[in-house]
């Protein structure tokens, strides 16, 4: 809470009220469905409903409980008086303007609203030990999933059948859920980037494009790759060598410091020389923590924000040709002063030396 203190004492403001379920769970420790944080430079609450009070209780030791029976706008107003909060800042990306006129009429003007963005989640960008650690622990379920769905694999069955597989492979091994739903996408549908598995049969001698990933003590795992049935064509074949090279250069040039456009930039410029800069319309990658897509931004939108040591994001170029087929790869790294360490480790195809 340290650096939400830091923050209130810059803003201004004499306390925030946490609205994100994320946020909530990265400052407190508490994964309940339903509750808000308050925090001050000399408070620090947890307001939640019965249904959580004891589990509150224990899983955020440093915040003092309280409980929540009526509507949140008149308890924040009682709060307000009590510890004398005269101005209270909101996260306003999780607070509807609905919310936002219930608060505003409850507090009567007597307690002021300060719109604040990015707050917390400008905190979570740089991982500590132990959010790497719950990410690996994501990471490798996903990867022994993988290795065990290949030696299953076959021509015939459907891309749905494959994304059932994956699902149940990775909550076998102790995932608590998907952090996203699988993309499954073979032949020509792995030129549309978020595809959704259908009851397509897989045939030999195609691409198989598969994304996917678990969510494994609240932290999410994301992973591409694409598998080869038999022999694809020697265009897609091609394709795959450019993603590949594009893709392993990003990873070993990223540094800290550099912003999310010039990391971009590394994988972008071998697509763009190849001749294949039209067929690469996404980011490079994005931040992957508690939430499946969080900051940072690798992108040519991203702005100037340097990317810092201890950010976890991925790095997934891809080559889309309509009608033809697809291929991204994509591996999670945590950057370090010098460079990115892989997190991902399951192996890539290569169809040439």
């Amino acid at each position: 809470m340290r650096n939400v203190r830091d923050w209130l004492r810059e803003s201004e403001a004499d306390a925030l009220l946490v609205s994100s379920d994320y946020n909530r769970r990265y400052l407190s420790g508490f994964t309940g469905s339903s509750g808000w944080l308050l925090i001050s430079a000399t408070t620090a609450l947890l307001i939640t409903d019965s249904r959580y009070t004891e589990q509150a209780g224990k899983q955020a030791p440093d915040f003092t409980i309280v409980p929540q029976s009526g509507q949140l706008a008149s308890l924040l107003l009682d709060l307000s008086k009590q510890h004398g909060f005269g101005r209270l800042a909101f996260e306003s990306d999780h607070v509807s303007v609905a919310a936002y006129d219930t608060y505003r009429e409850a507090l009567k003007g007597e307690v002021d609203l300060v719109a604040s963005q990015g707050v917390v989640e400008d905190l979570r960008v740089a991982k500590e030990p132990d959010e790497v650690a719950a990410l690996q622990r994501a990471i490798t379920i996903a990867d022994n999933a993988l290795a065990e769905l290949l030696t299953w694999l076959r021509p015939g069955v459907t891309e749905k059948d494959v994304a059932w597989r994956l699902e149940v492979l990775m909550r076998e091994a102790g995932a608590e859920g998907l952090s996203f739903p699988s993309i499954v996408a073979a032949g020509p549908n792995g030129a549309m980037p978020h595809h959704r598995p259908g009851d397509d049969i897989i045939p030999r001698d195609t691409f198989i494009v598969m994304d996917f990933g678990c969510i494994a003590d609240g932290y999410c795992s994301d992973m591409t790759r694409t598998v080869a049935l038999g022999t694809p064509s020697p265009e897609m074949q091609a394709v795959y060598e450019l993603v590949f090279k594009a893709q392993e250069t990003a990873a070993s040039q990223v540094r800290a410091g550099m912003s999310g456009v010039e990391a971009d930039a590394l994988a972008r410029e071998v697509i763009v020389a190849a001749g294949h800069g039209d067929h690469f319309g996404h980011g490079l990658g994005h931040g992957v923590g508690l939430e499946i897509h969080e900051a940072p931004r690798l992108s040519p939108l991203a702005g100037d924000t340097p990317l810092p040591a201890g950010a976890v994001f991925s790095i997934e170029p891809g080559v889309y040709l309509p009608g033809v087929g697809g291929v991204r790869i994509e591996d999670l790294v945590v950057l370090r002063e010098d460079g990115a360490d892989v997190l991902t480790g399951s192996p890539k195809l290569r169809f040439s030396a």
